[in-house]
């Protein structure tokens, strides 16, 4: 039995270290591992691989194996994976959105309180040598107090719930949108609302925090439509996907101060190109898909990797399963 371990990115913290397939080879014997930072030279490999650890795959890749029975994602978004071929097989997809969850969800605890008291703004007034009291008080919207505040999340994926759970903590009523209401609220959320009622959660939050996934329903889901139902004392943060948020209606927002500010860790577009009029706003905090970095992450993608893997081995059900028909 093949794994085939094959990651190709710019960035080194997502390629897999050389330890990691050594490690499962140690660990499972009873395995050929094949580990590469590219796909050049691996169409022998993909032909006989019955797993796959990869970021995405290719049609024409899927059409090359024989044996493919599961491939493990090690992100949480899989939208990369969904063309039809893949969707209608029967090979297993999962994802690595426990692994990536607690993390981002620090993030966004992280942007909630530098919104909240302006430290990016502080941050501008130290880098000018500016003892600016009076600025950070008087200049747009006034440093607040988080306990109290609402917190609307859209999505209560793994990023979602901990993140309910660590605002609630600090005193924050917690609110949520999500699909199946029937699944309720989970620990920390006050109230959950179907996606018909969206309007309603924007309408009462201080912070929305999107964090669902990327699906048809939430492409271009914020829009200025829906911007202009947040409070206009309201922040707007972003760690799911890019294309869920009109980045023109919120630039425009945030330049008439129709919201009072927003965080941005993913984009439209990436790397954010330097023309782009977002780089500009003083009231935006831009952070470069940061959200997911920590030095343990792929001490956490083998746990969870090799756990499912000792599941699959045994024909015990696997953890993490994709629906990849809904998308999640």
């Amino acid at each position: 039995m093949k794994l085939l371990i094959v990651i190709h990115h710019r960035f080194e913290l997502w390629r897999a270290p050389g330890w990691f397939g050594q490690r499962l080879a140690e660990h499972f014997p009873e395995l050929e591992v094949v580990q590469r930072d590219s796909y050049e030279g691996v169409d022998e490999h993909l032909r006989d691989a019955e797993i796959i650890f990869t970021i995405s795959l290719r049609p024409e890749q899927l059409a090359a194996t024989r044996h493919l029975r599961w491939i493990h994602a090690p992100t949480a978004a899989v939208h990369q994976f969904l063309f039809p071929e893949l969707v209608d097989s029967d090979v297993i997809l999962t994802n690595s959105t426990e692994v990536h969850g607690p993390v981002v969800a620090e993030h966004v605890i992280a942007l909630i309180f530098a919104l909240a008291k302006k430290i990016p703004q502080a941050t501008v007034l130290q880098q000018r040598h500016v003892w600016g009291k009076e600025t950070m008080w008087r200049e747009g919207y006034c440093p607040r107090e988080i306990a109290g505040l609402t917190l609307g999340l859209i999505g209560l994926g793994s990023i979602g719930r901990r993140v309910a759970l660590m605002a609630s903590a600090v005193g924050m009523r917690v609110i949520a949108v999500r699909e199946h209401t029937s699944k309720g609220a989970p620990e920390g959320v006050e109230v959950v609302f179907p996606p018909s009622e969206l309007d309603t959660l924007l309408a009462q939050s201080d912070f929305v925090v999107m964090a669902a996934p990327l699906v048809s329903a939430t492409q271009g889901l914020l829009n200025s439509e829906r911007i202009a139902r947040m409070k206009p004392d309201s922040f707007l943060i972003n760690v799911g996907r890019g294309p869920q948020v009109d980045e023109g209606a919120l630039e425009d927002a945030l330049r008439s101060r129709r919201i009072a500010g927003a965080a941005l860790d993913v984009f439209e577009h990436e790397p954010l190109p330097p023309e782009s009029p977002l780089w500009d706003l003083d009231n935006l905090l831009i952070t470069p898909h940061t959200a997911g970095l920590t030095a343990k992450l792929w001490d956490r993608h083998y746990d969870l990797f090799s756990d499912n893997l000792r599941r699959y081995l045994s024909r015990q059900p696997l953890r993490y399963v994709v629906d990849k028909h809904k998308g999640y």
